[in-house]
């Protein structure tokens, strides 16, 4: 228990840090200081998809070596990356206010995350009460499988492909911009090995 207590620490000390750092973030031309929140909100998202992609490999790592440490790591990287996930679309709500006054709440990506964050908490919920160990991780990947499948046919709007950050040729920002996805992977990797130590009682 110890051990948890300092892990949920060491994720909210980094979020505190990561929340800092974003308040200091470059500017930039057109968005100006409220760039800011795009920057957090793009290493949000980008994280929580790493943790569902790697929660999908530890699944399948599982599935195949029989090894329940990899269900273990599976279990916790997927409840991480739901929670990146659902957090993620306050982060972009605020992005859209801030940078185009008013919610595009109708704008496909938006209500894509939407629905796979409602089915995300539920399908984290149902694999919690069952306690399945290859159920969790089983579901892990076709839950990413989905998601990525999903996403790759739907209309760009408000997220213009390929990333513009990396397209802008501002290696100020590019810089700023990984550090701070850096940042948010190890707050990530805390709140992961937190949630390992917890289990559900049955």
């Amino acid at each position: 228990m110890k051990n948890t207590k300092s892990l949920i620490v060491y994720f909210f000390s980094t979020v505190g840090l990561i929340a800092l750092l974003s308040l200091l973030g470059p500017e930039e031309r057109s968005l100006g200081s409220n760039v800011r929140i795009v920057y957090l909100h793009g290493a949000w998202v980008l994280t929580a998809e790493i943790a569902f992609i790697t929660a999908a490999l530890a699944g399948l790592l599982g599935l195949l070596l029989k090894r329940d440490l990899f269900h273990t790591w599976s279990a916790a990287l997927g409840r991480t990356g739901i929670i990146f996930w659902v957090s993620y679309l306050p982060l972009s709500m605020f992005a859209m206010q801030s940078n185009w006054n008013g919610l595009f709440l109708a704008e496909p990506r938006f209500r894509l995350a939407l629905m796979f964050a409602i089915t995300g908490i539920l399908l984290q919920l149902g694999l919690w009460v069952f306690n399945t160990a290859w159920l969790t991780s089983l579901a892990n990947i076709l839950y990413i499988i989905t998601l990525r499948v999903i996403f790759a046919s739907a209309e760009n709007i408000m997220h213009p492909p390929p990333s513009p950050i990396f397209k802008s040729g501002n290696y100020t920002i590019i810089a700023f911009f990984v550090g701070l996805n850096l940042l948010t992977w190890l707050a990530a990797y805390f709140l992961t090995r937190a949630l390992i130590n917890l289990k559900p009682n049955h």
